[in-house]
């Protein structure tokens, strides 16, 4: 603006006409006049008060915003310790989970080593009164078959005269007896 002015000032000087009949002029005189009232009403103090309160609420927007950050990384802190703490506890209940399977196999292996025990011992008690039984059926049998033949060697033996003689055999033991 001054450049302006001391243009139109050189012009004036160089054979124009009055400095004040150039509308330049009265452009330039009354910008200075309007920046001197501001001056005078002191708008400079009032700019820089404005902007000193936009600078205090930038400056409480940026304490909030750290005090936000803050507050986050303390939740981030305590939310890792709780994952942290999770993760412990899934492992935890995990090697529960794999113990308490271990002993239900291992009460599983030894409930069917017990029950085919007994099985094997019930086979075994089962196979033996068959055998038993058998032996009972054989000496049964044996004892039939020894005496019919027994009975077919005396009925073929014996006639009535020889059984007539054993009679009074046994009737003269009985009678002495």
């Amino acid at each position: 603006m001054v450049e302006l002015i001391l243009s139109e000032a050189a012009g004036a000087a160089h054979g124009g006409g009055a400095l004040w009949s150039s509308p330049s002029w009265w452009v330039a005189l009354a910008m200075t006049i309007f920046l001197a009232v501001l001056i005078w009403k002191k708008a400079p103090a009032a700019l820089g008060a404005m902007l000193d309160k936009r600078i205090a609420e930038i400056k409480q927007q940026l304490s909030e915003a750290e005090q936000l950050r803050l507050d986050a990384e303390s939740l981030k802190a305590e939310y890792e310790a709780k994952l942290a703490d999770a993760a412990k506890e899934a492992g935890e209940l995990r090697a529960r989970a794999e113990a308490e399977a271990e002993a239900l196999v291992a009460k599983a292996k030894d409930d069917a080593t017990a029950l085919i025990a007994r099985r094997k011992q019930m086979a075994e008690d089962r196979i033996a009164a068959a055998e038993a039984q058998a032996l009972s059926e054989v000496r049964t049998a044996a004892a039939k078959a020894a005496t019919d033949a027994a009975a077919k060697l005396i009925a073929d033996k014996h006639d009535a005269k020889a059984d007539k003689a054993l009679v009074d055999q046994a009737i003269a033991a009985v009678a002495k007896g």
